[in-house]
């Protein structure tokens, strides 16, 4: 039979590796929220690519399709087609070269924002660490 002198100290030891477990959880949660601070940083610098990309593509085709779609139309109408023809012809390649050079930007945003930039690897690793180091203590 244990005698209360037996039972006391172990209940300071399991009483200092609660407090020891509080502690540490505490700080892997403080840990956890500057990590998460720090990737909401990195998501919102993706986020800003992605609007600039996108008004970079309304900007273009807003100021520049009207003067370029004018211009290769008068280019294809001087080289002998019909002036509809060339007016829609003009639009539809203006449309596209602008339209890749946004979507390449855009696409540039959206890679910035994959699921894997935005783990959070310092905490888990921590986190794992010291699920380890708790096993071994009990």
């Amino acid at each position: 039979m244990a005698t209360s002198g037996e039972s006391r100290p172990i209940a300071d030891l399991l009483g200092g590796l609660v407090s020891d477990i509080s502690t540490l959880f505490r700080k892997e949660v403080q840990l956890a929220k500057v990590e998460a601070s720090e990737k909401v940083s990195e998501a919102a610098g993706a986020a800003s690519s992605i609007a600039v990309g996108g008004v970079l593509v309304i900007g273009a085709l807003g100021v520049f399709l009207a003067a370029l779609v004018s211009l290769l139309a008068a280019l294809f109408v001087n080289m002998g087609m019909d002036p509809t023809l060339a007016n829609a012809l003009s639009a539809v390649i203006v449309a596209l070269v602008f339209g890749l050079a946004g979507w390449m930007t855009i696409n540039k945003g959206l890679n910035a924002l994959k699921a894997s930039n935005l783990n959070m690897n310092r905490t888990a690793a921590s986190l794992g660490r010291d699920a380890d180091i708790v096993k071994e203590r009990l």
